[in-house]
C-alpha cells in the first residue's frame, strides 16, 4: 500500500509539473501586453517599459518559468499584478469559501446519490427507476449556468432563498447555509447523475453473481442482498466515481460562482483574468490541479483498500 501511496504520489508530482507549464505557456501566448492592460492606454512608453522591467516580463520566459515553479516550490505563490498585495492573502479566504461550497453540496449530493442508485438498482426497470434516470439525465444535460437560472426563477423569484450568495466574514453557519443555497443544489443537481448511475450500475453487475443467486435460494430478501452483500463488493467503482465528481466540485464551482457573484476561488480567478492579473490566475489554477491531483490519490487509495484482494495480493 504504501508503494502504491508513493507511485501515485510521484506520478502525481509529475501531473502537476506537466500542468505548470501548461498553465504558464497558455497565460505566455495571451494576445496583448501585460502591462499595457494594467496602466492602460494612457500609459506613455517609458512608463510601461519601466513597469515591465519592475515585473520581470523583459526577462525570457523560461527564466520567469523557473522563478515561478522555485517560489510555488517553497511555498510562496507571489504577488498580484493588480494590487501588489500578496497571492496567498488573496487566495485563503476564497478558497476556504470554495471548500465550503464544494462541502456542501457534497453532503447533499452524495447521500442522495447513493440512496437513488441503491433503489433504481432494487427496483430496476420499474417506474421509479426510468422516472429517477429521466430526472437525472435531464439535469447534467444542461449546462450549469442554465441549472442555477432555472433555480433562481423558481426559487429565488419567490423570495425563499437569495439569488446572490453573499457571505460575510461574521455570519453564522445557519445564516450561512441558506445563502449558499442555490449554488450548492445546482452542483447537487450537476453531480448526482454520475454517481447515482454508477452506483446503480456495479450494483446491477454484482446482482447476476453466483453468491448472489445463493443468498436469493437461501430465501434472502432483495434489500438484504442489495445492502449486504452487492453494495459492499460495489465500493470500489463507486468511490471512483464519488471522489472524481467531489474533484469536480472544487475544480467546476468557476461558472457557478459567477452566476450568483459567491466569493470563492472561481469568482476571484475570473475577475483575475478580466484585469490580466495573470499571477493570481496561475496560482489558482494550480490549486484547482492539485485539488483534482489529490482526490484522485484518496480515490486510488480507498478504492484499493475497499478490495481485500488488492490489498493481500496473496
Amino acid at each position: 500500500m504504501l508503494q502504491m501511496i508513493a507511485q501515485r504520489l510521484a506520478l502525481g508530482v509529475l501531473t502537476l509539473f506537466l500542468i505548470s507549464v501548461l498553465i504558464f505557456g497558455a497565460i505566455e501566448l495571451l494576445p496583448g501586453d501585460i502591462a499595457e492592460e494594467i496602466l492602460g492606454q494612457s500609459a506613455t512608453p517609458e512608463t510601461v517599459e519601466a513597469f515591465r522591467r519592475e515585473l520581470g516580463l523583459d526577462r525570457p520566459a523560461h527564466l520567469r518559468y523557473l522563478d515561478w515553479l522555485g517560489g510555488v516550490a517553497q511555498g510562496d505563490l507571489g504577488h498580484s499584478l493588480a494590487n501588489r498585495r500578496p497571492i496567498a492573502d488573496l487566495i485563503a479566504g476564497r478558497l476556504a469559501n470554495t471548500l465550503f461550497l464544494a462541502l456542501y453540496a457534497a453532503v447533499i449530493a452524495v447521500p442522495l446519490s447513493l440512496a437513488l442508485g441503491i433503489l433504481a438498482a432494487l427496483y430496476r426497470n420499474s417506474l421509479y427507476d426510468r422516472a429517477v434516470n429521466v430526472f437525472t439525465l435531464s439535469s447534467i444535460s444542461f449546462p450549469e449556468f442554465f441549472v442555477a437560472y432555472i433555480l433562481i426563477f423558481f426559487l429565488a423569484q419567490s423570495g425563499l432563498f437569495p439569488s446572490i450568495a453573499r457571505v460575510t466574514p461574521g455570519a453564522d453557519l445557519a445564516d450561512k447555509l441558506h445563502r449558499t443555497f442555490l449554488p450548492a443544489l445546482t452542483l447537487t443537481l450537476v453531480v448526482t447523475a454520475h454517481m447515482m448511475r454508477m452506483t446503480r450500475a456495479a450494483i446491477i453487475n454484482l446482482l447476476a453473481s453466483p453468491y448472489i443467486e445463493m443468498a436469493r435460494l437461501k430465501g434472502v430478501g432483495p434489500a438484504r442482498i442489495v445492502l449486504r452483500h452487492a453494495l459492499p463488493n460495489a465500493l470500489a467503482p463507486i468511490i471512483n466515481v464519488i471522489a472524481l465528481n467531489l474533484a469536480y466540485l472544487i475544480t467546476g464551482v468557476v461558472v457557478v460562482e459567477v452566476v450568483f457573484v459567491y466569493p470563492g476561488l472561481g469568482q476571484l480567478m475570473v475577475d483575475s483574468v478580466s484585469k490580466r492579473d495573470v499571477t493570481v490566475v496561475q496560482a489558482a489554477a494550480l490549486i484547482f490541479a492539485c485539488a483534482y491531483v489529490l482526490l484522485n490519490l484518496v480515490a486510488d487509495v480507498l478504492s484499493t483498500l475497499s478490495n481485500p484482494r488488492l490489498v493481500h495480493r496473496r
